[in-house]
């Protein structure tokens, strides 16, 4: 019988830190729902901004913390600019070591989390980085095009992993 009683309460005390909910932080426990416009670009890839955009409003919504709303509706306004890209060779040819086989993208997004009741109210602010990396064969305008997505959504998880979960 003590043994069952010790296996009992050693099950209890397995779930004491345990909540409900999300795990956002204290100073946003107010917001419930987002709305994001579309981000700006500032570099020179075609399309940029639709992506960023959409890759953001994916990740909040796999996240799950937050919904999305309209800019009448919404508790907080994410605005984001994509500032940077980056190219740098992984692997070079064998024999050529100036032709690349595979290359990487680095893209940066800056991002701020406004008070959509009082926009000049920041709630969160910082610059998220993705990257990925894709291979220089044939057309190289359409393999960085393809990884741009790639990169734009690692960007974006990274962004929303700091204002859902505080790091």
């Amino acid at each position: 019988m003590l043994k069952y009683l010790f296996a009992f309460t050693l099950i209890l005390s397995s779930c004491t830190g345990y909540h409900l909910g999300g795990a956002k932080p204290a100073h946003l426990s107010h917001v419930k729902s987002i709305h994001v416009p579309l981000f700006e670009n500032d570099t020179l890839l075609v399309r940029a901004e639709s992506h960023a955009t959409n890759s953001a409003v994916d990740a909040i919504t796999r996240d799950g913390t937050y919904r999305i709303a309209t800019s009448g509706t919404a508790d907080a306004v994410l605005e984001g600019r994509v500032t940077r890209v980056g190219y740098s060779q992984v692997r070079s040819a064998r024999l050529d070591s100036l032709r690349s086989e595979e290359l990487g993208m680095d893209i940066t997004i800056e991002w701020v989390l406004r008070d959509a009741r009082n926009p000049a109210r920041v709630l969160e602010k910082g610059k998220s980085k993705g990257s990925t990396r894709f291979f220089a064969r044939g057309n190289l305008h359409v393999a960085r095009t393809n990884a741009l997505p790639d990169a734009l959504r690692r960007a974006s998880e990274s962004m929303v992993m700091r204002f859902s979960d505080g790091f």
